[in-house]
């Protein structure tokens, strides 16, 4: 039994200091690398890259909504080719930077209000799709389970994984609640053990009305912008391998 443990990184900005990423990086396995849309920038970048593999942790790109001000949280209108276009684009500048430092791209996994939209429209997540099988068909693609992204990744002959979220309460139909909403994000690092564990090993996960989610995930999320997410993460891996499971990257497999 085995799970990838990844967190969002890199979201710095200028002098604003965002997130645990030093820290996380003691204990995570894949990083979720900001391209600068929704936060990070060149040199934020390159510093979370070598970040990353001075930590033996794979790398991954972050695209989102170029939504700088919002922090890639608020929903856009863009066509396919938009859509296409920008997460293109972000892919390629967090690979080449760790293509700069030895290092090769493992995965991609969308943020904010792009991920979330992503999981139910279906244009969407086949442009998604379709910027990450352009680049490389050897990329992995993160995605809520029985979402549009999961099939249009698998579709375009991707290799889609299942993520989770230790730290965010789910909906019966398996979306996360929203951040607009109280509860939407567990601080409660107890609870938030217990639920990776559970999720792991196959217990799937109880959703606000009470209904338990099978999920099966091949990764689960831990946010580096929770408080005390450095000190969540080293719990989380310490419960996970106490537990019997192996806590590898997704792309070792």
């Amino acid at each position: 039994m085995r799970i990838d443990l990844n967190a969002d990184v890199g979201e710095s900005f200028g002098a604003y200091a965002i997130g645990h990423d030093a820290g996380l990086m003691k204990s995570i396995t894949s990083a979720n690398v900001a391209a600068g849309f929704h936060a990070g920038d060149p040199s934020v970048l390159r510093s979370t890259v070598l970040l990353a593999k001075a930590h033996g942790v794979a790398v991954g790109a972050h695209p989102s909504f170029p939504d700088l001000g919002g922090f890639g949280r608020r929903e856009m209108k863009v066509s396919p080719r938009e859509a296409e276009d920008f997460v293109l684009y972000q892919i390629a500048a967090v690979a080449g930077v760790a293509a700069a430092e030895g290092l090769r791209l493992q995965h991609v996994k969308p943020h904010g209000a792009l991920f979330n939209m992503a999981m139910r429209d279906r244009d969407l997540a086949s442009s998604i799709a379709r910027a990450t099988a352009a680049f490389s068909r050897d990329l992995i693609v993160f995605a809520l389970p029985d979402s549009e992204l999961l099939k249009a990744a698998r579709a375009e002959g991707l290799r889609g994984v299942a993520e989770a979220f230790a730290d965010r309460a789910y909906e019966a139909d398996g979306s996360l609640v929203s951040r607009s909403r109280p509860g939407a994000v567990i601080h409660d690092a107890s609870a938030v053990v217990a639920r990776a564990v559970q999720m792991a090993k196959g217990g799937g996960v109880r959703a606000i009305d009470g209904t338990i989610l099978k999920l099966q995930p091949d990764t689960i999320c831990v946010h580096s912008d929770t408080p005390g997410a450095d000190d969540l993460a080293a719990r989380l891996r310490t419960a996970l391998e106490s537990s019997g499971v192996s806590v590898q990257a997704i792309g070792s497999a």
